[in-house]
């Protein structure tokens, strides 16, 4: 039974459908009019298209990930592995993904049904795992509505500890300004996951406007939400420009930016840096969500998504480039600041050793006691490397690098770390204001890559809930914020960090192997080029049929092992807070959690198997009915052919006109 290519222009002309391609866009008709609605939505300009793309593409990892590992490993060793890493992974999956969405035009559980029913679970999964992002994605975007109101006063709220009696609070003391107001004012988080606490009311009430932006941004489909990208997806660049000029300008601007690029080619023979590259190859792009499929599925048929996929992979990663420099400049400009603190603490204690006679001729300093600011950093490194062990007191080594590290990764970095620096800088109040604008945009564009990654295929399989899209946005919406309302505890940071860590990891990692395999082994390169040519006119070149079929599958077969291996070595953490010590530590989670994060994986890749196994049915059951057909209805042969039970099937459904090849 051979399967039937993909759909192209001329199958719209033999079944009588049109297609508007007036400037290549606005009005085109579907194909596939079976399973999805009559007239099918288009991008009215390809600078929509792109904005959708690129908005979903470039998310809060760009900022708050992406430098983090590109410090922790290696710095310009881990771009050029990045790079490599992006090309022969990265792109070719990202244009697969394109060449699909385009062709079939539909979302994922339409593409995947459509290459074989038994593989319609694929589409599945990727609703479940764009559902679970959705409800704690969103939570970011609450925090981040919630710093945003907090940013319209001077000072700001994190800038200084509060007093209680005229008495310095105890745990913003011992910690910072804004480690406080992140853990005790914003989250009032618990010591663990297991105490769950109260509900945290101005949370609860930031998550709501969060899900009433995307609900009102998501309303009428792609035609209102790319209103929104217009400003969403270019404000962000607007703001990391603003931020790299101003933080190049800082003092410690330039340390931060080469401890940043400093190459450490030596990480390369690391199996644990070629995995996180890869993951964040894998998440930067937005592999396996379906947002990509459903984007492109509103795509004219011979648009170039070739080139769609090489423009949107650059970007994304001269994104990532951009937020880097920003994010390092402004780090640098923070741990800059701490040094000459420590070196100015450093200097008056040693002041007074002297003062006392505790420090002989021998080994008193070159530089000016008497006027510590003046200290140079290089001076009292050079000083304390060589005589820091044998002085008396309580003198320490400032180290640039490990303030570089303190807290530059996740929500550590985006609410503590670059929160503290912009309290240090003139106007702060404006510059908080614009980052935090910045990030809710950054996170509102991919929301609503991942709700259209939800509800494009439902609304192209079931024609109901198509007649019914605006409601269906609407109840996703109202679900969702319920559901988010296991975050706005005071435990659901905690619970945030373990959807994020494990709820989409695994299960895209295999809903993506999936799609690999089915186009190129089951479906066919060969073929999927045949079809990707009838559509552009032009043949993409044969390097992409061996890197779908062998080095994109087999690096996301190492990588999943990687991930698993990973998981079941070390048992799964989560990073907390002691407020009586007023740290950061980390716990392992409790086995009830444990068994939450085994359930989130299970029941985001139930799908492949429920789908895989109702379609055997399925075909068996209609076996049946043609062999019973056959029976009933059996035609005398007049040739010499006698039929026997090993009579190919196919041979009986050419004598009797049923039709041998699925849709």
């Amino acid at each position: 039974m051979e399967k039937q290519p993909l759909p192209t222009d001329d199958d719209d002309n033999k079944t009588g459908t049109t297609e508007s391609e007036i400037d290549g866009y606005a009005g085109e008709e579907s194909q596939l009019g079976s399973s999805e609605p009559a007239a099918r939505a288009g991008w009215n300009s390809k600078i929509e298209y792109f904005l959708a793309q690129v908005g979903f593409s470039v998310g809060l990892g760009n900022v708050w990930r992406f430098p983090y590992l590109c410090h922790q490993n290696g710095g310009g060793a881990f771009l050029l592995l990045y790079v490599l890493l992006m090309l022969v992974v990265g792109i070719p999956l990202f244009f697969l993904e394109l060449a699909a969405g385009q062709a079939i035009r539909q979302g994922s559980i339409g593409v995947w049904k459509y290459i074989s029913p038994r593989l319609a679970g694929i589409g599945y999964s990727s609703c479940v795992v764009c559902f679970f992002v959705a409800l704690y994605y969103n939570v970011i975007l609450a925090w981040s509505l919630f710093y945003l109101g907090n940013s319209f006063q001077h000072p700001l709220p994190w800038e200084q500890c509060p007093e209680q009696g005229n008495v310095t609070v105890k745990e913003c003391e011992m910690s910072s300004p804004t480690s406080y107001f992140w853990y005790r004012k914003a989250l009032d988080i618990t010591d663990s996951i297991d105490e769950t606490g109260s509900f945290n009311t101005y949370m609860v009430c930031c998550l709501l406007a969060a899900w009433t932006i995307v609900c009102l941004g998501m309303f009428k489909g792609i035609k209102s939400s790319v209103k929104v990208m217009y400003f969403s997806s270019i404000f962000p660049y607007v703001v990391l420009f603003c931020f790299l000029v101003r933080g190049l300008m800082l003092d410690g601007a330039s340390e931060g930016i080469a401890y940043m690029f400093y190459p450490k080619l030596e990480i390369w023979g690391n199996i644990q840096v070629w995995r996180q590259a890869a993951t964040q190859v894998f998440f930067a792009l937005g592999l396996g969500f379906g947002s990509i499929i459903a984007y492109s599925s509103y795509n004219p048929k011979n648009n170039n998504c070739h080139r769609d996929a090489f423009t949107v992979s650059t970007i994304n990663f001269l994104t990532s480039v951009l937020a880097t420099l920003v994010v390092f400049a402004v780090l640098g400009f923070r741990a800059k600041n701490k040094v000459m603190e420590c070196v100015v603490r450093n200097v008056m204690g040693l002041s007074e050793q002297v003062d006392s006679g505790s420090v002989g001729t021998n080994l008193m300093p070159g530089f000016n006691l008497s006027d510590p600011s003046s200290v140079a950093l290089e001076e009292y490194k050079a000083w304390f490397e060589q005589f820091g062990n044998v002085v008396p007191g309580n003198l320490t080594d400032c180290d640039l690098e490990k303030e570089m590290q303190q807290g530059v990764e996740g929500t550590g970095l985006a609410f503590i770390a670059f929160t503290e620096a912009m309290s240090l800088l003139p106007g702060s109040p404006f510059w908080s204001a614009l980052f935090f604008l910045m990030l809710l945009n950054l996170g509102l564009s991919t929301m609503f890559g991942t709700m259209e990654g939800i509800l494009a295929p439902l609304t192209d399989r079931f024609k109901t809930l198509a007649n019914n899209k605006t409601k269906l946005t609407i109840f996703s919406c109202i679900i969702g914020f319920i559901i988010g309302l296991l975050f706005t505890q005071r435990c659901g940071n905690y619970f945030v960090t373990m959807f994020d860590d494990y709820s989409a990891t695994l299960p895209l990692i295999i809903v993506v192997v999936f799609e690999t395999f089915s186009v190129s082994w089951l479906y066919g390169a060969d073929r999927f080029l045949d079809d990707i040519e009838a559509m552009l006119g032009w043949r993409p070149h044969v390097i992409y049929k061996y890197l779908w079929k062998y080095i994109c599958l087999l690096a996301m077969l190492g990588l999943l092992g990687a991930t698993i291996i990973r998981m079941f070595i070390k048992r799964p953490t989560y990073m907390a807070w002691n407020h009586e010590k007023a740290t950061e530590e980390y716990l392992e989670y409790p086995g009830w959690a444990l068994a939450v994060l085994a359930l989130l994986i299970i029941f985001a890749m139930m799908p492949v198997p429920v789908a895989f196994i109702h379609a055997v049915l399925q075909d068996r059951t209609k076996q049946r009915a043609r062999d019973s057909e056959a029976g009933q209805y059996s035609i005398v042969s007049t040739d010499d052919k006698c039929e026997t039970p090993m009579t190919d099937m196919s041979e009986l459904d050419q004598r009797n006109g049923t039709d041998a090849s699925f849709s």
